[in-house]
């Protein structure tokens, strides 16, 4: 494990990114020809993504090893459009705002509702950069996984790996529901159509699942993204008992990433139980695989 976990320090973790541009064939290409005028964030963001391509950032962003109960060991990494994705949602955010002060906004400024009107010039540029962004995101995972398939390879050449499953959430796309066209936003949500393949992961002390969705409309065909937390990040920290986490970890044989206090935030204890969680949403998906942690390195 020493071994590995020297090769995994060439994925940034945190803040960190890469000291050298990754290359550029590797970024996502199909809005490439578009100018700086239809998507100006992303252009202006375009090399500093060159340099956070591959890398894992922080928060409830994971790389794990898992145990299926088909037999078969998984890979799963968590992770999203890192800063370009976030200079892309505050820009718009800030013009929402400013939208909604100057025509009147309907709801209270604190709810944080703000919206750009969809025909708008500005509200078809959002959903431009979005969409690269979700491309983005999608690239930069598929850079950890192949990272982390060259060192597992290194320890034992001989292995072998399906094909990759990646599944967004954090988006909006234009669905059908209810006899009308609609512009669905899954947050802390993943699509669930019927026949579609989904990943629902747990905490680092918890199983995942590998579920297939059933197509239930009353929930836009969606289902949850996750266990859920129960506890906020700084009460996480204030109220979990370090090495009570710690020793539940131990015990299940997990090589995790709980440490020192700060760590809390993302204890199996911070999150719900996902098995209640599945449960509850069995009219959402069918479990097709259950997958248990074997080893995390966390953001």
């Amino acid at each position: 494990m020493l071994f590995i976990s020297r090769k995994l320090q060439t994925i940034p973790l945190g803040f960190k990114h890469h000291a050298r541009a990754q290359p550029d064939s590797n970024m996502p290409q199909a809005d490439r020809a578009l100018t700086a005028k239809e998507l100006p964030v992303v252009y202006r963001e375009y090399e500093n993504g060159r340099l956070q391509l591959g890398t894992l950032g922080g928060g409830n962003h994971f790389i794990e090893i898992q145990l299926g109960d088909d037999g078969c060991i998984w890979l799963m990494i968590h992770s999203g459009s890192r800063n370009i994705g976030y200079q892309v949602a505050g820009h718009y955010n800030r013009l929402a705002i400013a939208y909604n002060q100057t025509h009147g906004a309907k709801v209270p400024a604190k709810w944080q509702l703000d919206y750009l009107p969809m025909q708008s010039d500005p509200g078809q540029t959002y959903l431009r950069e979005m969409h690269y962004c979700v491309q983005f995101a999608a690239a930069n995972r598929r850079a950890m996984t192949q990272r982390v398939l060259d060192i597992l390879h290194d320890v034992e050449p001989a292995v072998t790996f399906s094909p990759a499953l990646d599944v967004a959430h954090n988006y909006a796309a234009l669905e059908y529901h209810f006899g009308k066209e609609v512009l669905v936003h899954r947050k802390g949500a993943t699509r669930a159509a019927a026949g579609a393949i989904g990943i629902i992961p747990g905490s680092q002390g918890s199983t995942s699942y590998i579920v297939q969705g059933k197509g239930n409309k009353e929930s836009f065909c969606s289902c949850s993204h996750g266990a859920g937390r129960r506890l906020g990040r700084k009460q996480a920290q204030r109220q979990l008992d370090l090495k009570e986490e710690i020793r539940r970890l131990d015990q299940q044989g997990v090589l995790h990433a709980i440490r020192q206090k700060k760590d809390l935030d993302e204890a199996a204890g911070a999150y719900k139980d996902i098995t209640v969680v599945m449960h509850n949403q069995r009219d959402l998906v069918k479990i097709l695989t259950a997958l248990q942690p074997l080893a995390v390195v966390k953001g």
